[in-house]
């Protein structure tokens, strides 16, 4: 690598790996609840009958154990609400480490469930941990995004999709009831994400605050100077990237308000961006696929849930290869193939649901499809979608777009967990249609609008819509890009 993009550091890479344990633990409890559903809802029938002398009804338990995995999504929306303050009262670091605390609360209350006796503290313990997910799903890129080199900004980004995605196989595995997934053991599983929130807490006050934030949110340049020194390395790059964010808050407000952030002219063009980028990642169909991969496979394979282990394996895989691809092929590249992969993956899954009757040994090609669904997915729409927002939006408005970004994401998630059901009751395999219609919709109005955002300074990116109505396009091999 050239000199002038070289900045990786212990410091810088220690400070992003001690945040991303965050969105680790967030996958985690998105992964360990599928396999040992059978025996959660037997302990809530156990607790049930000791209170009233019979079995609770099965509409009963159905709707409990629905409401133990959803109200995750629900409490990360609320969560989604207090990044802003967080982020702006006490800095992206601090934020982080506050936030955890709810982590360890939430999981503690979901260990403790079973020695208590009672199914409602598991429900009120996946609340909690829900507001942490809320919170640190946009905390974390948010302090990524700042902390990390022009050059390399969106690969270390892409790193909170990789733990994620980690998080949710080793949550998979230690779910298994040849694991910890059993009678005996499945409180304990719940506490296992305790690990990484106290290896956060060890690790991450070692690390320096965002010098973005110490500079043009406090004005304390000495102590952004420091901070960008421990980051960097090189005394001469910290000059260049100071005066950057000097030229930057010459730019900027102080603060913006949430109604000043959706009236402001210049932010018009990046919100119907991220609104678009979102609401196609969340509502093409990749959440159904994770959420009733095991039922599908259930009704063809005999080893379903380790079809969904692979599942988690090639989530992982494609998160890593985003990693590689980030830096080198661009957002607006890796976006764009995304959907259209998307789009075309759920054509080929309503063709094959509708013939699996008539030729069952296409069982074996839905999986493939499966398989390259979410490998489009995690190919750019998934970690782009939850990073971008950073990147278009200034100083004073981006704690704002994190927080839209939170709310548009899990909001996504949580709607389509509702409807997915009973759209696969009327649809059928036609179901997947709805979802090739919005990814395509979002490929369309990404081409048009999404400007190319790779190597250039925030600085840079929001001049582009700075007093302005519309988006300067200009075609640059193949696609639309700023220039």
């Amino acid at each position: 690598m050239a000199s002038k993009e070289s900045h990786m550091t212990s410091v810088l890479l220690t400070s992003i790996l001690a945040a991303v344990l965050g969105s680790l633990q967030i996958g985690y409890h998105t992964g360990n609840v599928n396999a040992p559903a059978k025996i959660i809802e037997q302990f809530f029938n156990t607790t049930w009958r000791a209170r009233h002398n019979q079995s609770m009804p099965d509409h009963s338990l159905t709707f409990l154990w629905s409401l133990s995995v959803s109200i995750k999504d629900f409490g990360a929306l609320l969560g989604s609400l207090g990044v802003k303050w967080l982020a702006d009262a006490y800095g992206r670091r601090n934020s982080i480490l506050i936030v955890n605390c709810v982590s360890v609360v939430g999981a503690c209350l979901m260990f403790s469930s079973k020695a208590s006796g009672s199914f409602e503290v598991l429900i009120v313990g996946r609340l909690v941990f829900g507001l942490f997910c809320g919170l640190v799903m946009s905390l974390n890129p948010l302090y990524i995004q700042e902390v990390s080199p022009t050059n390399l900004r969106g690969a270390f980004a892409t790193l909170n999709q990789v733990s994620f995605a980690s998080g949710i196989l080793v949550g998979m595995v230690v779910g298994l009831e040849t694991v910890l997934g059993t009678e005996h053991y499945w409180a304990l599983m719940l506490s296992l994400s305790l690990i990484p929130a106290l290896i956060q807490f060890l690790v991450l006050p070692l690390c320096p605050e965002s010098p973005r934030y110490l500079l043009i949110n406090r004005g304390k340049e000495s102590e952004a100077e420091a901070a960008l020194l421990r980051l960097r390395g090189n005394p001469d790059k910290v000059f260049t990237e100071l005066e950057e964010m000097k030229e930057e808050a010459a730019h900027t407000q102080t603060g913006v308000t949430v109604h000043e952030f959706f009236k402001k002219r210049s932010y018009r063009q990046p919100i119907i961006i991220v609104l678009i980028i979102n609401m196609g990642s969340q509502l093409s169909g990749f959440n159904a696929i994770i959420n009733y991969s095991t039922k599908m496979f259930q009704a063809r394979f005999d080893e379903a849930t380790y079809l969904t282990l692979g599942v988690g394996a090639v989530n992982v895989t494609f998160t890593v290869v985003a990693f590689f691809l980030m830096e080198r092929a661009g957002r607006r590249r890796l976006l764009l193939t995304g959907f259209v992969s998307i789009a075309v993956c759920n054509l080929l899954m309503t063709i094959v649901d509708s013939v699996l009757h008539l030729v069952p040994e296409l069982s074996c090609l839905q999986v493939l499809v499966v398989f390259c669904l979410i490998s489009a997915y995690e190919l750019g729409p998934g970690p782009i979608s939850w990073f971008i927002a950073a990147e278009l939006f200034d100083q004073p408005g981006r704690p704002i777009a994190m927080a839209f970004t939170s709310m548009l994401n899990w909001g996504g998630k949580f709607v389509l967990a509702l409807l997915f059901p009973p759209l696969l009751k009327v649809c059928g395999a036609y179901v997947y249609l709805l979802f090739m219609t919005v990814a395509l919709l979002a490929f369309a109005l990404t081409w048009i609008r999404l400007p190319e955002t790779k190597g250039r300074t925030f600085d840079d990116i929001a001049e582009e819509f700075r007093g302005a109505e519309g988006i300067p396009l200009k075609n640059k091999t193949g696609f639309n890009t700023f220039t």
